[in-house]
């Protein structure tokens, strides 16, 4: 029976980036698509922190803005926002440069990569936490 989702429901941002976040624990060990990898990185941030504001009443904004979001968090005094911080400044622009031509690319750094995805996997935890057991 199919999964039906609902955007203003911070459990199912949560199901779905835990889904993202399995996928790139293998493709980052394997070593394999490193630019996809950092864009998805950037989508699952993204999607973590939209779970976090529409748990706290956020009203849901369509946006992929990274800053905007941690300037949301942070509008909030929300205790994630420090954490949230650094990576999306290290994540903002590769949400778009890795998905089209037209952009220099970085050369691999797998080691920061899984560092990254540890960082914002802590997150989904903490998030998917304080959402509650309707998650996944």
């Amino acid at each position: 029976m199919p999964r039906k989702t609902d955007s203003n429901n911070p459990a199912d941002w949560i199901f779905i980036a835990e889904s993202d976040l399995a996928a790139l624990d293998i493709l980052g060990q394997q070593e394999a698509g490193y630019e996809m990898c950092r864009s998805k990185l950037a989508e699952v941030l993204e999607k973590v922190a939209k779970a976090e504001l529409i748990r706290t009443g956020w009203r849901l904004e369509k946006t992929h803005d990274l800053l905007k979001l941690y300037g949301e968090l942070s509008v909030r005094g929300s205790d994630l926002a420090q954490r949230v911080k650094p990576l999306a400044t290290a994540l903002a622009q590769v949400y778009f440069s890795a998905r089209y031509p037209g952009f220099d690319l970085d050369d691999p750094d797998w080691p920061d990569l899984r560092v990254k995805l540890q960082h914002v996997s802590e997150l989904l935890v903490i998030v998917k936490a304080r959402v509650g057991p309707s998650c996944g």
